[in-house]
């Protein structure tokens, strides 16, 4: 479900302006009337720093109670700025499920190409120079770590066991690794939990930096399981969690379905690579899923999308009940 909220003129004109001004350090948003609407452009002294205009600019607008989208200058090349969510615990419901479901279309009306990273914050001492100075370190552990790397190694020794066919193992998870995830991904899981968004979050291993990259989502919900398989990748794995709104016995139901595809028909070393770091990540995603709110009610894997059917989806969630017709005594021979 979508929050039907859009960028209003307003907005789009003043972000226009905070483009064209290095003046203009940030622009705060809110929702009203069912718009995006700006109610305040914070605008920098000549040479003063991001850590000075966050404490001196920002941090006197964040409120203890009161979401809010934040805009902000950071960096001096492009793309130079980043999208803040800010959602603090004490907030209404109504107002955390709305700015969560809207967070994403802020990014997407504007224009994601304009946009570095998109951060989501829940404590005002996240909003201060100290904190993005900690959002910062914790981000540059997303590098690999000691860790990660034996994990990574056991990704190799796994590919020569399936090189000379020896023998088939589980790769586990590091109990200290930190998941790579954007904050991005997260959210669109989250808000799947929630039943808002477009319905559909789907993922994807990025071989280069090992992380869990959040793949564009559709402009609306697919309408179908067909509709669905027709976006999932036939060359590379994917990560596919879609809330599935069928009827069944006369009643609406909208489980959660968890697809795991691996399509064997690209070939090639960096492919099996590429394969062989999905059932190590495959574990995590679960687990931070779980962690949003977002716990599947069915999980499938196949290699090839065409496998994933209604008939075979359907037989999986309402399984036919085969009828015990008990043992039929058989007739004395001559009786009556």
């Amino acid at each position: 479900m979508q929050s039907g909220i859009s960028a209003s003129k307003e907005l789009v004109s003043q972000f226009n302006d905070l483009l064209g001004s290095s003046s203009t350090f940030g622009l705060l948003v809110n929702i009203a009337n069912e718009q995006l609407q700006p109610i305040q452009t914070l605008t920098s002294s000549p040479g003063s720093s991001f850590a000075s205009n966050v404490d001196s600019l920002l941090t006197p607008h964040i409120k203890e109670k009161e979401a809010l989208y934040i805009i902000l200058r950071r960096y001096d090349s492009s793309p130079a700025l980043v999208a803040v969510t800010y959602v603090p615990d004490t907030a209404p419901v109504r107002q955390k499920m709305l700015f969560a479901a809207t967070r994403l279309t802020l990014v997407r009306e504007l224009g994601s190409e304009h946009f570095r990273e998109t951060i989501f914050a829940t404590t005002a001492k996240e909003l201060t120079s100290a904190g993005f100075e900690k959002h910062d370190a914790h981000t540059a552990l997303d590098a690999p770590l000691t860790e990660e790397e034996k994990s990574l190694g056991e990704v190799k020794r796994a590919e020569q066991e399936a090189g000379s066919g020896t023998s088939k193992r589980e790769i586990h998870l590091g109990s200290q690794m930190a998941m790579p995830m954007g904050d991005d991904a997260m959210m669109s899981l989250k808000e799947l939990a929630m039943g808002e968004g477009v319905g559909v979050v789907s993922l994807k291993v990025n071989p280069t930096t090992e992380t869990i990259d959040l793949l564009p989502a559709p402009s609306s919900t697919p309408d179908s399981l067909s509709s669905l398989v027709s976006s999932i990748s036939t060359t590379e794995p994917r990560f596919t969690f879609y809330r599935y709104t069928h009827t069944h016995n006369g009643s609406e139901e909208s489980p959660v379905l968890f697809f795991y595809t691996n399509p064997s028909s690209n070939g090639g070393r960096v492919a099996i690579k590429q394969r062989m770091l999905y059932p190590l990540m495959k574990r995590a995603v679960l687990e931070v899923a779980s962690k949003e709110g977002l716990n599947p009610d069915k999980k499938f894997e196949v290699e090839e999308p065409s496998e994933i059917t209604e008939e075979s989806v359907l037989a999986e969630l309402h399984p036919k009940v085969v009828e015990s017709r008990g043992f039929a005594r058989p007739k004395r021979p001559g009786g009556r």
